[in-house]
């Protein structure tokens, strides 16, 4: 056990080096860190859960093992036990090997950017291996830890990590109970990855392979087959969270210090070890080293307005806040500002007299006084629950974050509230675990510090970093004030990253005008008549319950239709059915495995699992559009403008983009979104076919833009040119082809996936395309150009300047190096449509502002605006929407703008 223990605290070191940092004396403050051995900031263990996995299934791999001893079970459950004290995030997963979550989560965790070393005795771990990814191997006992690079991996075997896989699987292993080749050592077997250059073109000329080892591998080569597959790790595994949730916790030293008492290890040194890389120290050693001076202020009565009338007029203050948001009802509980002298204030909203409040309100509305932000969006909207209007925002830091790696996706799944929450007028942190937040990832990860954590249990301790001139909460005064120190110089981080890339402009000019629009729309929200949505609801519910019934009687007896395991007893060994595609726990019941059953036999269970799942699916949209109106009679959904990477706008609570589109129910879900009172109607808007004319624009293809300029059908003239008719005798068959294939092309769509689509063989999917692209050659030349430059600068670009940095585009590994190419077609041309969709919005809202109308916009989704118009408006702000919305961009195919009025969402249909 000892040696385990040492094993774990040699290699929780890890060797990332934080540089010096210095800012030019104008910024008025200095960081400084020195060079260290840091422990490494995100960390997790994986566990073989049992003998029986998918490899387990596949072969008797593994099957001559001998038992695994009870001593070292006993082992195991006590590391489980230790490292969960060490706050340490472990994983085992069923039908998974331990090597299997590891490859994911380095696969996952390089794909984001971050360096990556693995501690393994495995040697398979070597096909993860690369320029951000490096195996620690044990080479003597856990005292020698020898570091594999791809360098290395080519110096000890001849071969690259990508060819790995190849040649374990020529070598066998004994320990895996992998058989190899009788007369071929690890030599021939790198020989012949060599010669061939991979396993696949062995096998395919592998009667060329000569002599006795030649015929031995003929012999053997279903045995082989089989180690290929069986080397090859899972990268892919469905796991509780990915890289970004590994962050490390403090240790719970007291059940830690009882662990090893009760293991009678006394072993002071041991100890010592691993209490040194328990984060908290590392926090407090690397506090040590940053030198941040911070004049902070708890501020009373009357001392808020002489406090900003010092600040200069051009000098930027980091504003933060911790407050609470829930369905249209704000609570702003502490604010903090900081300043670049290091300057810092703290104050309570709710203790402000009315002339710091005045003071306050007026100097966040004065567009002139520069203002650093955090999620900007949301702390305007909170502010204006107060009457506080925020204007002069310079920097968002979130905002710039997406910019600057739209694939991160810090901001998806973070929750509004602030980890505070207030008590009898105090300020106090929530306890219990938490994730960290965004801002907490980004400092660390961006300017290399960490933020405290402060327990107010421990404010008395003497454990504060500066001292304060009042009394009060100075444990979250002094984490807030912090916060604001660590936003401003984020800001200034992103200030000089950004300028070079014209994405400033970007952030400026568009995304914090549209953050504004969105807080005003949803603060607006859009009215919706509950009772429909309750009747739809207990309408869905009695044919889930109708489907329930059915079911049974198809099945000839009860089961649980949610049940994979049921169904899959019911489909396929009672009711005997096709298989479907084999997984871990036996054969899919999915959705499309369903349609396929569907499709097979004339049994009429799969329809009716179908249907009952349609309708679990929509009952649980229509339940959450119900739990989400507010008081008012209004939804008030929540806009994400940092989720996609394209730069689409999304919603959250509740998802509109959930209600399905041109279908029947979709059309009577959007019925129960009316007009609100003192409105005579909703207006919605959106553009027509707007990414095909984006690859219009971007390729220059002449013929594509003349058939948009023809006035005519597209698809219809599209079609006629691709299979050679005239328009008059294309059919709907034709037409359906040509739009499937042009859409898909705007979203990088393969000749598989347009077989898929249609229905139809993949090699007349295939002439399809290349008869669409003799036709349209431009079309062709754009999509192979737009790859082989992203390929070049690692990011493919819109009209406007938005990047999406595309590192898999050279990966060695094929499915990632493919899905990277599809991405790269697809981001420019949805990129621009979603960049053209913000400008036409901000024109239609500034337009309505400027001609003194009292209509307003209250919905963007699908690309579709909605609008709630104002008796007696209807005919201005049309007009006034296709203007705006047509002269949003010139392109060379002209947007089209389809507009419609009615009474609810649906009948405003166009």
């Amino acid at each position: 056990m000892t040696s385990r223990l040492e094993a774990l605290a040699s290699a929780w070191r890890g060797d990332h080096v934080v540089g010096t940092v210095e800012a030019t004396p104008a910024d008025g403050f200095t960081i400084r860190r020195r060079a260290r051995e840091l422990p490494s900031r995100r960390t997790a263990v994986a566990f073989d859960v049992s003998r029986k996995t998918w490899r387990s299934e596949e072969s008797r791999v593994q099957a001559t093992r001998s038992k695994t001893p009870d001593e070292f079970k006993s082992q195991v459950e006590l590391i489980g036990r230790l490292l969960d004290h060490m706050q340490v995030p472990r994983f085992a997963v069923d039908g998974f090997e331990a090597d299997d979550v590891i490859a994911t989560l380095a696969t996952q965790a390089e794909a984001k950017g971050f360096e990556v070393a693995i501690v393994t005795g495995d040697r398979d771990s070597f096909q993860l291996v690369s320029d951000s990814v490096t195996v620690l191997y044990p080479t003597k006992g856990v005292s020698e830890l020898t570091r594999f690079t791809p360098e290395k991996v080519v110096e000890k075997y001849g071969l690259t990590p990508a060819q790995y896989p190849d040649f374990a699987a020529l070598r066998g292993d004994p320990s895996d109970n992998l058989p190899g080749i009788p007369g071929v050592g690890e030599k021939t077997a790198a020989k012949w990855i060599n010669q061939f250059g991979s396993f696949a073109e062995l096998v395919e000329r592998v009667e060329e392979v000569k002599g006795k080892a030649g015929q031995n591998l003929r012999d053997h080569l279903e045995a082989v087959k089989l180690n290929r597959r069986l080397t090859e790790m899972v990268r892919d595994v469905e796991l509780s969270t990915g890289p970004e949730g590994l962050i490390r916790e403090a240790y719970d030293l007291p059940a830690l210090t009882e662990l090893l008492d009760e293991l009678e290890i006394r072993n002071k040194s041991l100890r010592d070890r691993l209490n040194g890389t328990d984060p908290a120290a590392a926090v407090q050693e690397a506090a040590e080293e940053i030198e941040i001076e911070l004049d902070g202020r708890m501020l009373g009565a009357d001392e808020l307005a002489p406090w900003l009338a010092a600040i200069p007029a051009d000098v930027p203050a980091a504003v933060v806040a911790g407050y609470d948001w829930k369905l249209g009802s704000g609570d702003v509980h502490e604010v903090a500002l900081a300043l670049p002298d290091g300057r810092a204030c703290w104050f309570v909203p709710q203790d402000l007299t009315e002339g710091d409040d005045r003071a306050f309100a007026g100097w966040l509305a004065d567009a002139g006084r520069p203002k650093v932000l955090h999620m900007a969006k949301r702390v305007v909207r909170v502010f204006a629950e107060r009457g506080w209007n925020v204007a002069g925002v310079t920097m968002d830091t979130a905002v710039a974050a997406y910019v600057d790696e739209p694939g991160a996706r810090l901001f998806e799944t973070d929750p509004l509230n602030r980890h505070r929450q207030k008590r009898a007028g105090k300020v106090r942190f929530n306890k219990g675990k938490r994730q960290l937040t965004e801002l907490e990832v980004l400092v660390e990860d961006k300017l290399g510090r960490v933020l405290p954590r402060v327990d107010p249990e421990k404010a008395d301790a003497g454990q504060q970093a500066f001292d304060f001139d009042g009394e009060g909460d100075k444990d979250a005064a002094e984490k807030l004030m912090l916060e604001g120190r660590a936003v401003l110089d984020l800001g200034q981080f992103y200030e000089r990253k950004l300028a070079g890339t014209g994405a400033l402009k970007l952030m400026r000019e568009l995304e914090f005008p549209v953050g504004d629009l969105l807080v005003a729309m949803e603060r607006e929200g859009i009215a919706v008549d509950r009772e429909r949505l309750q009747r739809l609801s207990e309408e869905y519910q009695g044919e889930m319950e109708q489907a329930v019934k059915e079911a049974h009687a198809a099945a000839g007896r009860e089961f649980n239709l949610s049940s994979p395991k049921q169904l899959q007893e019911v489909l396929f060994d009672e009711l005997g059915l096709p298989k479907t595609k084999k997984i871990k726990t036996g054969y899919t019941t999915d959705a499309d495995a369903l349609a396929w059953l569907a499709a097979q036999t004339e049994n009429e269970l799969p329809v009716v699992l179908l249907r009952h799942r349609d309708r679990a699916k929509l009952r649980t949209t229509v339940d959450g559009l119900i739990n989400n109106v507010a008081a008012d009679g209004r939804i008030h959904t929540t806009f994400n403008q940092m989720v996609a990477a394209t730069g689409r706008l999304s919603s959250t609570d509740p998802n509109l983009q959930n209600i399905p589109v041109r279908t029947a129910d979709g059309s009577r879900i959007r019925r129960c979104f009316v007009v609100g009172e003192g409105h005579e109607s909703l207006m919605t808007a959106d553009y027509s076919q707007i990414e095909l004319r984006v690859m219009a624009h971007l390729s220059e293809d002449e013929g594509l833009i003349e058939a948009f300029t023809s006035g005519e059908d597209l698809h219809t003239t599209v079609a006629s040119q691709v299979f050679g008719v005239a328009k008059s005798e294309v059919d709907p068959e034709m037409r359906r082809k040509i739009k499937a294939m042009s859409y898909g092309l705007a979203y990088g769509l393969s000749a598989f996936g347009l077989s898929q689509q249609l229905n139809i063989a993949p090699d007349e999917a295939r002439r399809l395309m290349d008869t669409f692209f003799e036709r349209f050659g431009g079309v062709r030349d754009y999509l192979q150009r737009v790859v082989e430059e992203a390929r070049a600068t690692g990011y493919t670009e819109t009209i406007m300047g938005r990047r999406r940095y595309l590192p898999d585009l050279n990966s060695d590994n094929r499915q990632r190096r493919e899905m990277a190419e599809r991405m790269a077609l697809n981001a420019p041309i949805q990129g621009t449509a979603a960049d053209i969709v913000k400008v036409a919005m901000l024109r239609v809202a500034e337009a309505l502002t400027a001609e003194g109308l009292t209509s307003r916009m209250i919905l963007q989704v699908h690309d579709e605006i909605v609008l709630e118009i104002a008796p007696g408006e209807r005919e201005k702000v049309e007009t006034l929407v296709r203007r705006e919305m047509a002269g949003a961009v010139e392109l060379r195919a002209p947007l089209d703008v389809s507009v419609g009025v009615g009474g609810d969402w649906e009948s405003a249909a166009h």
